[in-house]
């Protein structure tokens, strides 16, 4: 139970667990035995229930009494009766509980028994409330605490009441401030109630915050609220590719449709797609899944394209996905024009759900033209793959670009897809984030509360998001300040600097890429060093930035060639959703495994990478490599032919389906002569390893 400290074992003590070890060696004996053989009489049902006393945590024997009550009431039909059979397995969970309150298999059969609807919910209650008065913070309690409230149904009102009444007895209670935001999830659902709902809320965490800022449990729940005042009730579509109004002019040969086609865009925003067809892009505001050709259809000239199929852009296998895209081929024309525009509707979210399980998604339709003229163009002949590609300074140049290129990355007409589309923030909210920034303005004041002014980045954050609507672009008034107080926190805080680190880099980020001035200066057009011409490829350079993390995908959809090299990134979570990436350079970072670098596997126009100078094999405990597949699951044995090559096994599972042409590893503690050995196998194209050709 919370707040009894653990007491250390006595030398006495050990006869007396010897003992018990032994009693319930014996009883798990006999127990199996009554199990295996369907034994349900009186005296074996009585030896799971001494089982389950001494040790509540067998699920095996929940099961069993489960089984064994089943069994009984097949041969009963009076009420009394079921009920006193009922009854004692109550009592048995009781005793198990008492035992341990926190076992789980003990409530789970309590609830089963419960369901059945014979046993008094009013005594539940009870037991529940003595519970909760010797532990208020035992989750289980307050999860069967909803639960029988759910049988009894009662009212949202009556349960915020009893969370408020233990708040009040103690402000540390978590599991109390929890119970709250469960409840009000589901209030805040009718939106007749939605301002008064969170008014009364930040009302009510107020006194709790001003009363104790060190305790940290209130703080958690006005971040909720915050999220929940900002989050918009829909999913919004916030980015595509190719983004609305543009115009696509396929440069290719007439007679060599199945080479790589090369997309140019109005704006001299040259794309080389090595798919041999066009990728459709859509960037949503929470994760979805349930997309298909009913929900989202493409239409043009030559009709409806209700056979394309969407897939989720995500390295998890759960089916939800920010990013989704599908393959527009290209068309024999025939007496069609040549020049086409597409349309790309949404209309209809039955079966789409999102991760707060709305189902309710706001309908969209942008447009975007494709010139599929079939001629040939000059800069089709130099491509990446052709030679080296160079990362030095001297290779990109920002004076040949075009003044209005910044009107293509950042159009607030492009990035709304549809004015329908954006969500709509009232007076109410700049009056109530306002009063919350002022508010928390004066208690970090002094510089002295960690929390607060982590609290006041937060709001400012959110003041800058709500003041631009959704989604957001255009300069940002707080960023500065924001920065300013996330250098302060890491000074302050040092254990917790690099989640302060991470924040820094993502306003940073979204500073960068709402600003279309500010992304401008950091485009070029990249040099093949044996040209005097520019290849197709526009370069984002967002490299000696200090950034620990990247953010904001659904802005850089357009991008082909981009620069992270001397930051401090240590995960690429996210990037997938670049799927037009055929260049970047993470070179002189902090990424410290292979398995960091998974989202590469997505990304199959990727051409040239550039990861040397990392901290790969330097650390021999890496998170990340907790979640990446094992080896055993995928067929690497052609590579794995020695004991010395499966010590790269993640390696193989990065590399082994990418189409690469160029890689640079040097730099790395991983980068031995193995490794040299084993990559041209695993990389078939690969062309130049660390700049040296193979």
């Amino acid at each position: 139970m919370h707040g009894q400290p653990r007491k250390p074992a006595r030398i006495e003590d050990a006869a007396v667990s010897t003992a018990k070890a032994e009693a319930l060696r014996n009883l798990q004996t006999q127990f199996i035995h009554n199990h295996r053989n369907q034994i349900y009489t009186d005296e074996a049902i009585e030896v799971s229930a001494k089982l389950l006393e001494v040790n509540p945590e067998i699920y095996t024997a929940w099961n069993y009494r489960k089984l064994a009550v089943q069994n009984r009431l097949g041969s009963v039909a009076v009420p009394e009766a079921i009920k006193a059979v009922l009854d004692e397995e109550l009592r048995v969970a009781e005793v198990a509980l008492k035992q341990n309150p926190k076992a789980y298999g003990a409530w789970h059969h309590r609830k089963w028994v419960l369901k059945k609807g014979h046993s008094s919910i009013d005594r539940e209650l009870r037991l529940l409330g003595l519970l909760l008065k010797l532990d208020g913070r035992n989750f289980h309690g307050w999860n069967h605490m909803r639960f029988i409230y759910g049988l009894k149904n009662v009212s949202e009102e009556e349960e915020l009441k009893f969370s408020t009444d233990k708040i009040y007895s103690n402000f540390s209670n978590y599991s109390a401030w929890h119970n709250r935001s469960v409840i009000l999830f589901k209030l805040l659902k009718e939106k007749a109630v939605q301002k008064e709902v969170l008014s009364e809320e930040y009302e009510f965490i107020h006194n709790a915050i001003f009363t104790d800022p060190d305790d940290q449990s209130g703080w958690f729940y006005h971040r909720w609220l915050l999220n929940q005042t900002i989050t918009p009730e829909n999913v919004l579509l916030i980015g595509s590719w190719p983004i609305n109004g543009s115009e696509l002019v396929l440069s290719t040969d007439r007679n060599n449709i199945g080479c790589t086609p090369v997309f140019l865009t109005s704006h001299h925003l040259k794309y080389v797609l090595h798919t041999g067809s066009l990728p459709i892009i859509l960037y949503f505001s929470q994760p979805l899944k349930g997309l298909n050709s009913s929900t989202v259809t493409v239409e043009s000239i030559l009709g409806t394209n209700g056979h394309l199929d969407w897939r989720p852009v995500s390295m998890n296998n759960s089916g939800e996905s920010h990013s989704w895209m599908t393959y527009v081929e290209i068309p024999d024309l025939g007496s069609h024009d040549a020049k086409q525009t597409f349309t790309v509707n949404f209309g209809n979210s039955e079966g789409i759900i999102s991760t707060n399980c709305s189902s309710c998604i706001y309908p969209f339709q942008f447009q975007f033209t494709v010139d599929w003229s079939y001629t040939g163009s000059e800069w089709t002949e130099r491509n990446v793959g052709a030679e080296v590609v160079d990362w030095k300074d001297e290779n990109f140049n920002s004076d040949t670009l075009p003044h209005d290129l910044s009107d293509v990355l950042i159009s607030l007409d492009q990035l709304r897809i549809s004015k329908d589309n954006e969500a709509t923030f009232s007076k109410w909210h700049l009056d109530t984030l306002s009063n919350e920034i002022d508010l928390f303005r004066d208690l970090s004041s002094d510089g002295s509360c960690k929390i607060a002014n982590l609290t006041l980045a937060r709001l400012l954050i959110a003041k800058d998001m709500v003041s631009h609507g959704f989604p957001v672009t255009g300069k940002r008034i707080h960023s500065q300040e924001v920065l300013d107080l996330f250098d302060g926190l890491m000074k302050m805080d040092p254990p917790h600097s690099q989640y302060y680190k991470d924040e820094h880099s993502l306003v940073l980020m979204d500073q960068i890429t709402s600003d279309k001035e500010k992304l401008r200066k950091l485009c070029t057009h990249y040099r093949m060093p044996s040209s005097s011409s520019h290849a197709q490829y526009v370069c984002l350079q967002l490299n000696r930035l200090s950034l620990s993390r990247i953010g904001f995908f659904e802005r850089l959809l357009w991008v082909q060639m981009l620069d992270l090299s001397h930051n401090e990134v240590r995960s690429i979570e996210g990037l997938e959703a670049m799927q037009l990436l055929c260049c970047l350079n993470l070179s002189n970072n902090k990424i410290r495994s292979f398995s960091a670098l998974g989202p590469l596997r997505l990304i199959k126009s990727l051409r040239v990478l550039d990861i040397s100078n990392n901290e790969i094999g330097a650390h021999s405990t890496d998170s990340t490599r907790y979640t990446w597949p094992s080896p055993l699951s995928h067929n690497t044995e052609e590579y794995m032919k020695d004991v010395e090559q499966t010590a790269h096994w993640e390696a193989i599972l990065l590399f082994k389906g990418l189409i690469l042409t160029q890689l640079d590893v040097k730099g790395n503690a991983i980068a031995d002569e193995s490794l040299q050995a084993l990559l041209p196998r695993v990389l078939p194209t690969l062309k130049w390893l660390d700049r040296v050709e193979l």
